[in-house]
């Protein structure tokens, strides 16, 4: 199991490690926890599920401990060492599968996926394609739209060609945007970064705000609707994708679904599990949710994210490694739809070995 990383979703990542740990099935799985410290670092670490616990007063993180992993070598090799901190180095046994829970760069991009593929080790989750196209939103968005899939209007702005509020304010009133606007990095996740303009006043600390994540930037229309979910599988074999029931974000007080909402206990949101939705409305989430998965080659699992609008849902965004701790959207939703968080991490490893 990897966990950890170098993007901003460190401490989630972590905090899925712990919920992971506590929950796979110890009679069929031997875990190898494999940590990536925040300087790049991958170290063995502690198979204790506490030690990784989520708690908003002390986000979980991995630490260098001083000993290194080493990976197999190509050629069909799979045996995994580690180096100590005094330089002893110890077999671990042989790899065979990796479950890889990144967040972000590094981890969620494609790279650490064409990393295994170089190796030849089996992973669990999205490939090298799906993993890249959905990190980066600008791009995701414009192989939805090629694939028929509705998604929310929008303008990229880059720090590159200048970036500044009023060259972003115009692009996005030449493209029509209505305000409120909603500025998010086009990679990153977790709702780092992301701001809610009201009025063209707000448009530069939220641009600030973003670019400090990453040098290219979405302005996207505010729609107006309800804020659903729906997981996705890939099923072992030739077996079709399947999606699970959908679930609600519902906002009391709160402006959007922030990281303190997600993950620091925020007031003002609640998630909801399975949605208050009607057959019809369940079978067009599903089906589309389906439908976007197949149009960025999707591989393991993906949350996708839609806007339920008068007109019908529009995507807002697919996540390969969605949030996987116990109290995220993904388990609670296939939870809902008959499935322990057990079986649902049994289930991710097993397709990746059968795809192997």
């Amino acid at each position: 199991m990897l966990f950890g990383g170098r993007s901003s979703e460190h401490s989630i990542s972590s905090a899925t490690a712990g919920g992971v740990l506590r929950a796979i099935n110890r009679d069929r799985f031997r875990v190898i926890p494999v940590g990536i410290t925040r300087a790049g670092a991958f170290v063995l670490e502690d198979d204790d599920p506490d030690k990784f616990a989520l708690d908003p007063a002390h986000m979980p993180e991995v630490v260098d401990n001083g000993s290194r992993v080493l990976w197999p070598e190509a050629n069909g090799a799979r045996e995994l060492r580690v180096r100590r901190a005094d330089g002893r180095v110890e077999d671990l046994g042989t790899v065979d599968v990796v479950l890889p829970i990144l967040h972000g760069t590094h981890g969620e991009d494609g790279t650490i996926q064409g990393f295994f593929d170089t190796l030849e080790l089996p992973y669990a989750g999205g490939g090298v394609l799906d993993s890249a196209l959905c990190m980066d939103k600008h791009f995701m968005k414009i192989a939805l739209q090629a694939a028929g899939v509705p998604v929310a209007p929008w303008v990229t702005v880059r720090r590159a060609e200048g970036g500044d509020a009023d060259a972003a304010a115009a692009a996005a009133h030449s493209a029509g945007l209505s305000l409120p606007w909603f500025v998010k990095p086009a990679r990153a996740g977790s709702s780092v970064g992301v701001s809610k303009v009201h009025d063209e006043s707000e448009l530069a600390a939220a641009l600030s705000t973003a670019f400090a994540e990453d040098d290219k930037v979405l302005i996207e229309e505010g729609l107006h609707g309800r804020e659903v979910e729906v997981g996705v599988l890939e099923s072992p074999g030739d077996a079709p994708a399947r999606a699970s029931l959908p679930g609600e974000v519902v906002l009391t007080s709160r402006e959007f679904y922030d990281f303190e909402g997600k993950y620091l206990g925020g007031d003002g949101v609640e998630v909801v599990c399975p949605a208050d939705m009607t057959a019809d409305e369940i079978a067009a989430i599903q089906e589309m949710g389906l439908r976007a998965f197949a149009a960025v080659d999707g591989r393991g699992l993906a949350r996708v994210d839609f806007f339920l609008t008068p007109a019908g849902p529009v995507v807002n965004e697919l996540n390969t490694m969605p949030g996987f701790t116990p109290i995220s959207m993904f388990p609670k939703c296939w939870i809902a739809s008959g499935m322990t968080y057990s079986a649902l991490i049994s289930e991710l490893i097993d397709t990746a070995l059968a795809r192997a």
